[in-house]
């Protein structure tokens, strides 16, 4: 078993691979260790290096950009829209400069973002979809339901316990239609070989772990199901909040159909709402406190406080509320009734 690579890769992983494929409409998907490892391994893959910029939204977990400065390259921040929390296809576009090498929009809490219009404005370089939030979620392209991942240069997954499809551990995925990068993909997460103590690049160390990949084989079938729940979930609250002005709830693009990683509202007195929360024992998160281009370790980059203006004002205004599949109608009515009792509703 062991000198099968039972343990690390192997025909688990390979069904994996295979199942997540068939799911997100790609051609070829390529298991790794981590969602930040799938990004970090698609940067180097389309070619991104020291020197080069890459175009993203600050609005964002940090790996997104974090990936970006670990193979050498400089972060481009950019604003977001405000209804979506998804990058602005036109500030991506008037960022590309001759430096830039590749655009990473983020399908941000389960919903994607406009890959269709990033491509339309910037057909030249690659985009790399950071999926970590989205397995499942679709858009509607061209008169084609279009499944995150599916459309990029590369679209990247993560199956970190907390995410829609989690693993056991961590995990992660790429997916693309282009059977060059497919290969090369899998020459990287094994130290740029394709034949054993054979290297045709410098790779990395990022081999998906077995059992985590029989587990997400085995739980990828319910994923649609689970994803029907958080949105049918979603609908609930979007009904019980509507008479709440101080509650904006999430805004879903026409094209999009969300899987709702997160259910994340916009108010006033968002701190004191969730300290109320807390007091009340319903949990919430901020995903995300301070936007990335004002994070002390990117202070070098030289941005300032307004020049992501949209996507400051978000990160003093989100909360994500319970929006599991197993959230039982009560569950809901009591997180509903708290959100309804601050406002005095």
């Amino acid at each position: 078993m062991v000198g099968e690579g039972g343990f690390i890769l192997g025909e688990n992983v390979q069904a994996l691979e295979a199942e997540t494929a068939a799911y997100c409409g790609a051609k070829y998907a390529v298991g790794v260790a981590s969602g930040s490892d799938a990004l970090y391994l698609a940067l180097l893959a389309c070619g991104v290096g020291p020197g080069d910029e890459v175009i993203t939204t600050p609005f964002t977990f940090f790996a997104t950009a974090g990936t970006i400065h670990n193979v050498g390259a400089i972060p481009v921040f950019v604003d977001i829209e405000p209804r979506t929390f998804n990058i602005d296809p036109k500030a991506a576009a008037a960022a590309v400069g001759s430096k830039s090498k590749a655009v990473v929009p983020v399908d941000l809490f389960g919903q994607m973002a406009p890959i269709e219009e990033i491509r339309r404005l910037i057909p030249s370089l690659p985009i790399i979809e950071d999926a970590a939030q989205s397995i499942g979620a679709s858009r509607q392209i061209g008169g084609t339901r279009v499944m995150a991942g599916e459309a990029a240069t590369i679209g990247t997954f993560s199956f970190f316990p907390s995410k829609n499809l989690g693993g056991y551990g961590d995990g992660g995925m790429m997916v693309t239609q282009d059977e060059a990068l497919a290969m090369r993909l899998k020459r990287l997460r094994v130290h740029g070989g394709a034949k054993q103590y054979f290297h045709d690049e410098v790779g990395y160390n990022s081999r998906l772990d077995a059992l985590q990949a029989a587990v997400l084989v085995a739980k990828l079938p319910h994923l649609s199901h689970w994803s029907a729940g958080r949105r049918a979930n979603a609908a609930y609250y979007d009904s019980a909040f509507a008479d709440v002005p101080e509650v904006q709830t999430p805004y879903l693009d026409p094209a999009n159909e969300s899987i709702f990683n997160q259910y994340t509202i916009r108010v006033q007195r968002r701190d004191a709402l969730q300290g109320y929360l807390k007091e009340k024992g319903i949990g919430s998160a901020v995903y995300y406190p301070l936007p990335l281009h004002l994070q002390p370790c990117f202070q070098y980059l030289g941005y300032r406080e307004g020049q992501c203006p949209e996507s400051e004002k978000a990160a003093t205004e989100v909360l994500s509320l319970p929006v599991f599949p197993e959230l039982t109608s009560a569950q809901l009515d009591e997180v509903i009734g708290t959100v309804r009792a601050f406002y005095g509703r």
